[in-house]
């Protein structure tokens, strides 16, 4: 982790969410940038007054004024928690949030996000979930979104959700080389529901395969897959759920929200999306 991404609107949830990736920034030696982006209006250039080209340079200095003054807020909070030595840049960018972030992404080399999250209950708190949503689906690096309602006290247990695919190893790899660096365990669960395609077999091989790292598995038979995960994240203590996020036909997208991202608009801790 060298290069930790937060995109912010400067409200409290994204507030929230930086303490995250401050805390993670410490532990990695990483560098923030802050990314904030805004929305110019759209002027069809034969209507528009004549002056239009001044009326865009004040609205930008206007918010790179609002931009300067915000970021000053978040240096706040770096002191509190004693981390003045975390490398923090800016970017201030027009246009589309999740363009941007990808963007931003490939010209930094960045190689992580965290970002925070509403749910999806009201206008305001849509549209964050939604931003949040569209990260989740289509950035290539891993996710880290913030819940309003969590607080950071530490990450010590990372639970990570599996199907026991073979590609799904990579994942579990990355998951650990995290924990490592947070000197946190991890568990991993496997919801064992009637028409799993999984055997013994297969639950031997995983075990043997991370037999040297610090990880537990643990597989529960039940056909409510969202409530074992609730249930087992309440009675772990769970810090962080990391999930894998898997690719789907383009009709089941634009009809169906994936699984990891329903469970990151509506859980109480951070989900780490991890792609395939």
């Amino acid at each position: 982790m060298k290069k930790i991404v937060f995109p912010t609107d400067f409200s409290e949830v994204a507030t929230n969410a930086f303490r995250y990736a401050l805390e993670l920034a410490k532990q990695y030696h990483a560098e923030i940038i802050l990314l904030h982006t805004y929305e110019l209006p759209i002027v069809d250039h034969q209507f528009a007054p004549q002056n239009y080209k001044t009326l865009f340079d004040s609205l930008e200095l206007i918010n790179f004024d609002r931009f300067k003054e915000e970021a000053a807020k978040l240096k706040e909070i770096v002191v509190k928690h004693n981390a003045e030595k975390v490398r923090l840049s800016h970017a201030l960018r027009d246009g589309d949030l999740v363009f941007n972030l990808k963007e931003l992404i490939r010209e930094e080399q960045a190689d992580f996000v965290v970002m925070g999250t509403a749910g999806a209950s009201g206008w305001s708190e849509y549209f964050l979930g939604t931003n949040t949503t569209e990260a989740i689906s289509n950035l290539n690096v891993p996710v880290l979104s913030v819940p309003k309602e969590a607080t950071f006290t530490s990450i010590e247990t990372i639970a990570f959700t599996t199907r026991f695919r073979e590609k799904d190893k990579k994942a579990l790899q990355e998951v650990l080389h995290l924990a490592k660096g947070l000197q946190a365990k991890v568990k991993c669960l496997y919801v064992e529901t009637q028409d799993t395609d999984n055997t013994p077999a297969t639950y031997e091989d995983w075990k043997s395969h991370f037999a040297l790292e610090p990880v537990q598995f643990h597989i529960i038979p039940n056909d409510d897959v969202e409530a074992t995960i609730t249930d087992f994240i309440s009675g772990n203590n769970v810090d962080v759920l990391a999930m894998m996020t898997y690719k789907k036909g383009f009709f089941a997208q634009l009809f169906a929200q994936s699984f990891t991202e329903k469970m990151a608009n509506h859980l109480s801790i951070p989900v780490l999306a991890l792609h395939e």
